[in-house]
């Protein structure tokens, strides 16, 4: 069989398209905060309170992925765990003082950033790209957990 062409595999795409994200992240957002820490934080600056579950929910990272991300974060003082009284099984989430300020900060980066990372479309196209990118996002949701088993 032939070489296929690369360009034409969304998944070979959407990893290249992560790695200019990732460069672009680390050199003009931060290099100790990371774009799933950030989203973590927007959301809980968003929604103080969530458990971690939810939060995690919010931003589309896996169970173990958020767990491991609030407990970077609330070591570096920028969320804090409170036991729900509720339910002593769940934690729900807070961003500190420490918290919103690093928000603040870095959402202002991250506007910055978008600019760089999306300059090559026009304000028309930026809309075309991000209508197509959840449309194909949460269809891709469902294929998580698919109802029935996907035959290959």
């Amino acid at each position: 069989m032939a070489a296929v062409d690369l360009t034409t595999h969304p998944g070979h795409l959407a990893r290249r398209l992560q790695q200019a994200h990732y460069l672009l992240w680390n050199t003009m957002v931060s290099e100790e905060t990371t774009s799933p820490q950030f989203a973590v934080l927007n959301a809980l600056v968003a929604e103080p309170g969530l458990d971690q579950r939810t939060a995690g929910e919010r931003v589309g990272l896996d169970r173990s992925t958020i767990a491991e991300v609030v407990t970077r974060l609330s070591r570096r003082g920028l969320v804090d765990k409170v036991r729900d009284p509720r339910d002593g099984r769940r934690f729900m989430l807070r961003p500190t003082d420490e918290g919103e300020r690093t928000h603040r900060k870095l959402a202002l980066r991250a506007a910055r950033m978008n600019q760089v990372f999306l300059g090559p479309l026009s304000p028309a196209e930026q809309a075309v790209f991000f209508d197509l990118l959840r449309r194909v996002s949460e269809a891709a949701e469902s294929l998580r957990v698919p109802a029935e088993p996907v035959a290959y």
